[in-house]
């Protein structure tokens, strides 16, 4: 514990020192208007780019929402497509098996339709089931006998089994069913003769009713629809809107092509028929030849979170332009201090009458020109200079004309010393100073003969009359600060000079060089 103790005390002043130059860089950089006027723009910027990309990953929410929505809904009406088809195909092969039964043919008619049928059970939607022969006429029919007298011969699934001995499942295009007059589908398979030839169909039709009431149950939005098409191109079926045409064929449709191609996936594209941008998701039924999609109107889509962009986005930018406003209300608030300051600053260096440096001014400025004079190796002189009999024009005209003669005097003696770094100062009522920095005594002396004579140039006027004439006394005084001393040292030297100026009849100067008294009159 000691020993931490110990370290603490070490470290302690060490932070202090690191801290305490950091702050005081950190801590004016926060009174300035532009610092300010600079967070005031890059803070809004920084909210606009933070709710741009919350917007747009709450955006990508939505598409991925739909997505996952649209691929649940696929999945949904998959399998009860499948599962219907697979009940329907499973009785078409119990059909085609036991028409291969030994001694069928003895069999009374009425028996024979059982035992045929003994398998076909109720799917959704099933229409009629039939026994075509090898002519397309009506052998067998599991909803009646007598049959019902028929001839499918023409029917383009009938001849397609009867070209081709391996087709399998055969899926129709839809069509109106010669018995109910209803849009179905008929679902189809070969049946074939002891030595391999073409022996007649065994067909189940299923209505095109059973899709639109599976489709019914899906919300779509307005302009979501649901598609199934067969693997040539042909639409089956369309919800909410049916086809306008029984079969249309969409093989030409880039759509439906990229639906062929790619089996399953997802996609934006525009459907043609009514120029809409839609999410289509899709996949092929099961080993199926059919193809369901689902289409989501991408409006729709993102339409809920237009509604939550427009509202953040306006929210957002009503605070962005209350931190700008109110950045640039501190920044004007800050320009406004900092120039009342600097206002300030200068009347509290300025004297409010004459408009020259005042005591303090003039002394921190006398501290600095020693300073520089010292390093350098130069000379200072320094004009102690005051006003001869100046309490007379306060008597007799009065404290304005006392404050005029103060102002001529001042001008006088900016017009006397006139070079760069010369200062010139009212450090007192009548008592007035001028600090000259690398001058040689001949040039100070040169500069105080000038001022006496721009005093006796000046006139002064009361109420229409001349107040007289304006002398000064003078002290001046002249040092090596590289040789030692202090500006205290030096306005001694000055005011005892300007002393002995008064003492010996004003108006005349008074000089001291390295402590060597001697006059020079006015």
């Amino acid at each position: 514990m000691p020993q931490i103790a110990g370290m603490t005390t070490r470290i302690a002043p060490a932070i202090a020192r690191v801290v305490k130059p950091v702050a005081a860089t950190v801590a004016p950089g926060f009174r300035s208007a532009r610092v300010w006027i600079g967070l005031g723009i890059l803070a809004p910027l920084g909210m606009l780019g933070v709710c741009v990309v919350m917007l747009m990953e709450l955006r990508q929410d939505a598409w991925d929402k739909a997505e996952q929505t649209s691929q649940n809904l696929l999945q949904v009406i998959e399998r009860d497509i499948d599962r219907n088809i697979e009940i329907i195909d499973l009785a078409l092969l119990g059909i085609v098996d036991n028409l291969k039964l030994p001694g069928l043919s003895e069999i009374a008619p009425q028996f024979r339709q059982r035992i045929l049928f003994d398998r076909a059970v109720n799917a959704k939607d099933l229409g009629v089931m039939l026994v075509l022969d090898e002519n397309g006429d009506v052998a067998f029919d599991a909803a009646s006998w007598p049959v019902r007298r028929l001839n499918s011969a023409e029917r383009p699934y009938f001849q397609a089994h009867k070209a081709n001995p391996h087709l399998g499942l055969q899926i129709s295009r839809p069509l109106i069913s010669q018995l109910s007059g209803t849009p179905i589908v008929v679902l189809s398979r070969r049946i074939d003769k002891a030595d391999g030839s073409f022996g007649g169909v065994v067909l189940g039709s299923l209505s095109l009713h059973y899709f639109n009431r599976l489709f019914d149950r899906i919300k779509l939005g307005r302009a979501g629809t649901i598609n199934l098409f067969l693997h040539d191109g042909t639409r089956l079926v369309r919800h909410p809107e049916p086809n306008s045409v029984l079969a249309p064929n969409f093989a030409d449709s880039p759509n439906v092509q990229r639906f062929l191609r790619e089996v399953r996936g997802s996609f934006v594209g525009i459907t043609l028929s009514d120029g809409l941008e839609r999410l289509y998701t899709f996949t092929q039924v099961a080993d199926l030849p059919l193809i369901l999609n689902v289409a989501l109107h991408t409006q729709e889509i993102e339409g809920e979170w237009r509604a939550k962009a427009l509202v953040i986005g306006a929210l957002v930018l009503v605070l962005c332009g209350l931190t700008v406003g109110l950045s640039l209300l501190v920044g004007w608030e800050l320009r406004r201090r900092a120039a009342a300051e600097a206002e300030l600053a200068c009347l509290s260096r300025t004297d409010a009458l004459t408009a020259l440096h005042n005591r303090r001014s003039f002394e921190e400025s006398s501290e600095r020109i020693w300073d520089e004079a010292r390093r350098r190796g130069g000379a200072v002189a320094l004009l102690a200079i005051d006003a001869d009999h100046f309490k007379r024009y306060n008597d007799r005209y009065g404290h304005a004309v006392g404050d005029r003669v103060l102002q001529a005097l001042a001008r006088a003696l900016e017009r006397s010393a006139r070079r760069p770094n010369d200062l010139v100062a009212r450090v007192g009522g009548e008592e007035f100073s001028i600090l000259l920095a690398d001058i040689e005594p001949e040039g100070a002396a040169w500069i105080a003969d000038r001022v006496h004579a721009a005093v006796g140039e000046l006139v002064v006027w009361a109420d229409g009359v001349d107040v007289g004439p304006v002398t000064v006394s003078i002290g001046l005084a002249f040092s090596l600060p590289w040789k030692g001393g202090t500006p205290e040292d030096l306005f001694g030297l000055a005011d005892a000079a300007l002393y002995e100026a008064k003492a010996n009849g004003r108006n005349r100067t008074c000089y001291t060089v390295m402590g060597i008294k001697s006059r020079h009159a006015a």
